[in-house]
């Protein structure tokens, strides 16, 4: 029986690392009914809106879908697709793994990461006041009368929301992934030492679900902190679950540790829905060039996966994508940037992992 499964070509190169993915992804003998969805840049054109009701009914009916990275026009519409993805179908838990695969340009061996990620609150709530506007001018007049405050009065302001609800929900399943996925620890990242009605308020709820896996180790670290252990001594870290913001900072520095974005996979899931895609974004300028480097987006394909239950076939495709980064032949030019000259481009780079796959 084949999966049904929304598939979201995206913008710029989206359309180019997402035929390579869905090549992979059928040459590893599983079954998938395609269907065809659009948002962002190229919804504006087809269909005037950046996020058609269609593409949300869509991913409701399958559940799952796999998505390209897509643009968001400067000026119009949401803030971004993407986030606004995420709202509309409830994905709270962003899921990126970082791992090193041997021949990747890194300077670090036998790092695996995973950062998880709460998706809807933070300051990417949206809950802003332009300069200059009755509310902003309120909120100062608030902030003034009950914290004794003065602020300027051309100040901007983006509120920092963090909930105990969606901090024990994302805290959970940061946990509930390291037990399933044979995970030894999960390490709290926050700024709680200074913001301590926030930050503060997720640590304590962390600690508190940490007591309910007694299993699982738990730590936490200080955002900056944080920062220089990955550099300094990343093998000694497992899971990093943290509030929106830090989590979308954790998520390229480690891509930085493993050999760069065009490595970086990532899934946005709620408790029954699931979208598959890689970290990185539409780079227009690339568009159309077989040039760049589809492998974050292969591995977001590996992810959906093992989501699907498909085991046997997401460790072919990872064990086809690791021999070809190793033997470093047909990959792109991030991957072998002391010699661009004898590099591939996105098709041959599908075409080396389905070899892998058939032989």
């Amino acid at each position: 029986m084949a999966y049904h499964i929304t598939l979201i070509p995206g913008d710029g190169i989206g359309p180019e690392v997402t035929e390579a993915t869905r090549r992979v992804l059928e040459a590893t003998g599983v079954a998938f009914q395609w269907e065809l969805a659009y948002v962002g840049a190229t919804a504006q054109d087809k269909f005037g809106t950046l996020l058609p009701d269609s593409v949300l009914a869509s991913i409701r009916q399958n559940r799952v879908a796999l998505k390209g990275p897509v643009t968001t026009p400067v000026g119009s519409g949401f803030r971004s697709v993407n986030v606004a993805l995420r709202k509309k179908l409830g994905l709270y838990a962003c899921l990126r793994p970082a791992k090193v695969y041997p021949g990747a340009p890194s300077l670090y061996k036998n790092v695996d990461l995973v950062v998880v990620r709460e998706n809807m609150e933070d300051l990417y709530s949206g809950i802003e006041f332009e300069k200059g506007t009755p509310e902003a001018t309120r909120l100062i007049e608030f902030i003034s009368e009950t914290k004794g405050e003065t602020l300027s009065k051309d100040s901007g302001f983006s509120l920092k929301v963090i909930s105990e609800m969606c901090s024990r929900r994302i805290v959970k399943f940061a946990f509930d992934y390291a037990r399933t996925n044979h995970r030894k620890k999960v390490t709290a990242v926050h700024k709680a030492n200074i913001m301590k009605f926030s930050d503060g308020l997720f640590l304590s709820v962390a600690r508190e679900v940490a007591m309910e896996y007694p299993d699982i180790g738990f730590e936490d670290r200080i955002v900056d902190n944080m920062n220089m252990q990955l550099v300094q001594k990343p093998h000694l870290y497992d899971i990093l679950v943290a509030p929106n913001l830090y989590g979308d900072l954790l998520s390229d520095l480690c891509a930085g540790l493993i050999g760069g974005l065009g490595l970086a996979p990532g899934a946005n899931l709620s408790d029954d829905i699931a979208i598959f895609e890689p970290t990185h974004g539409s780079a227009p300028r690339y568009a159309g060039l077989n040039k760049v480097n589809p492998m974050a987006m292969m591995l977001s394909g590996v992810m959906m996966l093992r989501h699907l239950g498909e085991e046997k076939s997401a460790d072919r495709l990872e064990t086809a994508i690791a021999e070809v980064i190793a033997e470093g032949k047909n990959v792109t030019y991030d991957l072998n940037p002391k010699m661009p000259n004898e590099t591939v481009g996105t098709s041959q780079v599908a075409d080396a992992v389905i070899a892998k796959l058939s032989s």
